[in-house]
């Protein structure tokens, strides 16, 4: 059977509630409507996706727009891409379900090369031609944003537009061009895109013709006063729109958390590092504006994480008071607070006891070299006696696990410099914690990849081969108890860095391995480093002079033509320096050290040192009274919302609870949780009319009050219908008999099976349990009515047999000799 659109396809994929569009504070708006209808499309799977904050901001930014609609895409997983293509059905938008062709502009997040097939994957699922000069008016335009933009060249062909820098003000300025250009009532592109490139940070490909000579791409300029990209920035974040009520997202999102971005940019210096170079200056949202939207964020989302954001979390200028205040607020609403981005020395003694007031989460610490000599060369700028004194404090204040990451590859890299990863992590072993245990250690391994616009980018990457090599020789040498070792697979890091810096000849090459089946790269089990191989070799690449050699000081690069604020002079000097093992010490607080960046007009570093006094809001710690109002709760679970995994469906009442601000009790110890306990979960794909719930109240309130307040904060299928006093000690309802409604998604349930269980004196079912021990149920027993309400739906009461449960589909599969795709598709209701 072919299906009409997505959503028919949903009973049929792994993770369903991904595809829904319904989550809480998403937007949807009428694209009859508006003037643009934009698409921000992710290339890679809903849980990387929506853990990405970027794509919040713009989504926020454009539909606080009356005359704009943004809606999302992410790339399918395989079982949905495979559904559609069966199925003859275009990839569809979220929020309205609109194939992707219907839109204006669809604008995608670069964050990662090895996601770029997945661009093709969107594209191709929605009927849209991959390259910008096979595309018509009938089309969407294509733009592109985020840091792979800084060397655009290998997907340049595929986009009429790529944005480099901060995107804030840049997608505001583009869609008001784009809509002046739309209501002059010309279909001319070629005047849009003018107006476009006279924007700052917009790049437009086809206004630079490639030319080749001795396998160096060199571009040029269409136009005379077009030859030259500069980078967008935001000069001040505290002016940057921030998403005050952020989607959240179903499923299990990689990071399932609020974000807070406290800085953009860093000034460190380390050489290998290119968001280092590419976001800088320094600039601090001020304290204020972060407790403010802090604060804010909490209440519209209702998360109990939070986990402050910047290229070094540590160095922003107060951190240890802006965490004091921040933690008393986390402290009375049960938030856990994170910083996962920490240098070593900045993690004092003082701010780990701030931070384990609230909940001790894991940090990550990044040597990147084992050696002093290789970390002066790289610029790291911390010394060992930093990276031991942060481990012993971390160790002390009650921290079980430490996570370090380490670099393999780095220029002038020796094998004494890998010998001295394996020495420092044994030392850092030693090292005891209260009641002398010692902690466990988490390394990590990567291979260094020379990337654009780093001192670093005319070094070679060393082979995949001498990659493994030094990897297992650390996994040898690292082999003790209490140390668990991890590395990147050195194939997935030759193909990062190969489209690192690449140019407009790998369009090809994307598109031949994408036809190969390259899919989701990015994720190991989907890694096919074969079909890369055959397509580099048939598009005749030639990987060793990509890729493992030292480039000429005066080389040109693929991306030269894109300033991104940092002199080419300055990056140069620091490899010399590099080479001579000379440091550079971060200009945050020092002298300027001619980068380049800034003008000190309108932009130049903004550093916040001093917290102003304000007063604290003042919090009620929630549960501190000991009496304790226990409380049932009775909802429904229909329609989409029948999509919801148990868990899935737990943490959506949690966080619609905590926005309601019902006051829930929580557990004491070192994980506060809240008390509230679900009956017996139902399968992913069953609705039901009364499901219920216990949580016990901190405070007496009105409990006709409550299903109103969380009806408010639920996404749509789920409704809270009751509310009453409950035992002080929950009982779950057993229902040994149980009535459902099953309607048939295709087909009819046809009468020889009535009557096939109406005259079988034994119908046996089959279930085999974990251990792989099977049973059988007769159905006979368990089945008290089977009734037909029309040719494509059926009444069934089920009763528990021995102990057993039997699902209506089980049954229903055994009686009536259906096959499993039929009943995956069939909407079963539970009415009793």
């Amino acid at each position: 059977m072919k299906h009409k659109n997505m959503q028919d396809i949903l009973p049929r994929v792994e993770k369903p509630s991904t595809y829904l569009g319904t989550e809480i504070n998403s937007v949807k708006k009428n694209p009859e409507q508006v003037k643009l209808h934009m698409l921000l499309a992710f290339p890679d799977v809903y849980e990387i996706g929506t853990s990405h904050f970027g794509i919040q901001i713009l989504y926020h930014i454009l539909n606080c727009r009356d005359d704009i609609a943004a809606e999302r895409v992410f790339t399918p997983g395989r079982d949905m891409e495979n559904e559609l293509r069966q199925n003859g059905v275009p990839l569809q938008s979220l929020e309205s379900e609109t194939v992707l062709s219907d839109f204006d502009i669809i604008g995608f997040s670069l964050l990662y090369e090895l996601n770029y097939t997945n661009i093709l994957t969107i594209l191709d699922l929605a009927g849209i031609p991959f390259r910008a000069k096979e595309r018509d008016n009938s089309h969407p335009l294509l733009i592109a944003g985020g840091p792979c933009t800084c060397n655009p060249e290998p997907v340049a062909d595929f986009f009429d537009a790529l944005v480099i820098g901060d995107g804030e003000t840049v997608i505001s300025e583009m869609a008001d061009t784009w809509i002046k250009w739309k209501e002059g009532g010309t279909d001319d592109r070629e005047i849009l895109f003018k107006k476009w490139a006279g924007i700052r940070g917009v790049y437009i490909p086809s206004f630079f013709t490639p030319s080749c000579e001795n396998s160096i791409q060199t571009l040029l300029p269409r136009f005379p006063d077009y030859f030259l990209v500069k980078r967008a920035v935001v000069p001040d974040l505290d002016q940057a729109p921030f998403p005050p009520a952020p989607v959240l997202p179903f499923g299990r999102p990689v990071h399932d958390r609020l974000r807070l971005e406290l800085a953009r940019g860093c000034t460190r210096g380390c050489r290998f590092c290119q968001a280092g170079m590419i976001y800088r200056p320094v600039r601090e949202r001020s304290p204020q504006n972060i407790l403010h939207l802090f604060a804010s964020a909490v209440k519209a989302s209702g998360y109990e994480d939070v986990s402050l954001l910047s290229l070094s979390t540590g160095d922003y200028g107060c951190i240890r008071e802006l965490i004091a205040r921040m933690t008393e607020q986390c402290t009375a609403e049960h938030i856990a607070l994170s910083m996962p981005s920490l240098r070593a020395g900045t993690l004092t003694p003082e701010l780990m006891e701030l931070i384990k007031k609230v909940r001790k989460t894991g940090f990550t610490i990044a040597p990147e070299a084992g050696s002093q000599r290789l970390r002066d060369v790289i610029n790291k700028n911390i010394c060992e006696q930093d990276i031991f004194d942060t481990v012993r404090d971390a160790f002390a204040a009650g921290w079980q696990v430490i996570k370090l990451y380490f670099m393999i590859g780095l220029p002038t890299e020796e094998d004494a410099d890998v010998e001295a990863i394996a020495r420092l992590v044994r030392e850092l072993k030693k090292i005891k914690g209260p009641g002398g245990r010692k902690g466990r250690i988490n390394v990590s391994v990567g291979t260094f990849i020379p990337k654009s616009h780093t001192p670093f980018q005319w070094c070679p990457q060393i082979s995949p081969d001498e990659s493994r090599e030094k990897i297992n020789r650390l996994r040898d040498m690292l082999k003790m108890p209490g140390v668990q070792y991890k590395w990147q697979h050195p194939e997935i890091s030759f193909m990062e860095g190969l489209w690192a810096g690449g140019d407009r000849s790998f369009s090809r090459l994307l598109i031949r391995a994408y036809e190969k089946g390259c899919r989701l790269d990015g994720w190991s089990d989907h890694f096919r480093f074969d079909l890369w191989q055959e397509a580099l070799e048939e598009c005749g690449i030639n990987t060793d002079f990509r890729l493992h050699r030292e480039r000429d000081p005066a080389e040109i690069f693929p991306w030269d033509h894109i300033h991104i604020g940092v002199e080419k002079d300055f990056l140069r000097d620091e490899w010399e320096k590099a080479l001579k093992g000379e440091k550079t010490q971060d200009c945050r607080q020092g002298d300027c050290r001619g980068c380049g960046v800034c003008d000190f007009e309108h932009i130049q570093p903004i550093v916040h040192g001093h917290f102003p006094e304000f007063p604290a809001e003042k919090k009620k710690m929630p549960g501190e009274n000991p009496e304790v109002f226990p409380v049932q709760l009775f909802f429904s679970k229909t329609g989409k919302a029948r999509f919801f995994g148990h868990l899935e469906m737990v943490s959506i009442f949690v966080r619609a609870i905590r926005r309601a601000a019902v006051p829930i009790c929580y557990s004491r110890g070192f994980h506060p949780m809240p008390k509230i306990s679900f009956d017996d979960p139902l399968p992913v794909g069953m609705e039901s009319m009364e499901e219920s719930f216990f949580m016990r109240l901190a405070e007496s309130v009105s409990l006709q009050d409550i299903p109103e307040q969380l009806n408010a904060q639920l996404p749509a299928g789920l409704r809270v219908t009751g509310c009453r006093i409950a035992a002080a000690r929950f009982a779950r309802e057993k229902k040994d008999i149980v009535s459902y409604r099953v309607t048939s998604g295709h087909g009819e349930f046809a009468e020889s099976g009535f009557a096939y269980f109406e005259t079988s004196p034994e119908i046996l079912l089959s279930k085999r349990n974990r251990k792989g021990k099977v049973s059988h149920i007769d159905l006979k027993k368990a089945v008290i009515v089977l009734e037909r309400i029309s040719p494509r739906e059926v009444e069934i009461r089920l009763r528990k047999t021995e102990g057993k449960t039997v699902r209506p589909a089980e049954a229903l599969e055994i009686i009536f000799a259906l096959e499993k795709d039929a009943l995956r598709t069939a909407r079963i209701l539970k009415v009793l």
